[in-house]
């Protein structure tokens, strides 16, 4: 169901003004635009213009324009979620459209016209103005943002070059690391029994297999049977 709309404001203004014809003549003229909604009395002519209706089908936006004998009454209604400097725009171009369809009729004081024509200048000045000020202020804000974002950038490019330099040490060492362990691997049995007979002469005739096998990368079982051959052929001694 949709929700009901908040209540609009209501405002106007007033202006002089003479009616030189007939209140009859003036209505038919008015009649002649459909959206308006006229009603004529005795000595006044009422031209209602019904912009939008709310959830009941009652008139929500609108305006009246009252041509009394000697004066010219505007009321309208301003919704919350229009601005009231536009509304009044708007509401000011729709009585001055209005004027002329009854100039046969109607005449206004040319220098309230003027007055109403300097004061809607104005308004429109300082709506432009507040807009533009309001524009600016969010531009500012965003560029401002921006520069953040293009330093929070630059500083995490730098970090990302720092990395991937980090990475690329890395994956050299490791690189250098495999080859040393894959050539350790692939060592003769004459090699690693070289090494086994270097170790024990290093150490002072002692032996440690899995030091020997962490060193060299070879397994444990490998250095065993290998160092069981150099005892059998002579080329080691065990000492009890």
């Amino acid at each position: 169901m949709p929700e009901a709309l908040a209540p609009p404001k209501i405002d106007g203004f007033k202006l002089e003004g003479r009616m030189t014809g007939k209140a009859e003549d003036m209505a038919n003229a008015l009649r002649g635009v459909s959206f308006l909604k006229v009603a004529k009395e005795k000595t006044a002519v009422s031209a209602a213009n019904i912009e939008s209706r709310d959830i009941s089908k009652n008139p929500y936006t609108f305006s009246i324009i009252r041509f009394d004998k000697d004066s010219i009454d505007v009321m309208y209604t301003v919704p919350p979620s229009v601005s009231p400097t536009r509304r009044r725009i708007d509401i000011i171009r729709h009585l001055l459209n209005t004027l002329t369809l009854v100039a046969g009729y109607y005449e206004a004081d040319p220098k309230l016209i003027l007055q109403l024509l300097e004061q809607t200048v104005k308004e429109i000045e300082d709506y432009a103005t507040n807009d533009y000020k309001q524009l600016y202020a969010t531009y500012d804000s965003m560029r401002r943002e921006v520069e953040t974002l293009r330093r929070n950038y630059s500083i995490m490019k730098k970090q990302v070059t720092s990395l991937s330099r980090e990475n690329y040490d890395l994956k050299n060492e490791n690189d250098e690391l495999r080859v040393k362990l894959e050539g350790l691997q692939g060592m003769s049995d004459g090699v690693l029994k070289s090494k086994i007979q270097d170790w024990v002469i290093d150490h002072g005739g002692q032996m440690v297999v899995p030091e020997f096998s962490r060193v060299y990368k070879v397994p444990e079982a490998r250095v065993e049977q290998l160092l069981d051959e150099l005892v059998k052929g002579g080329f080691l001694e065990i000492v009890q």
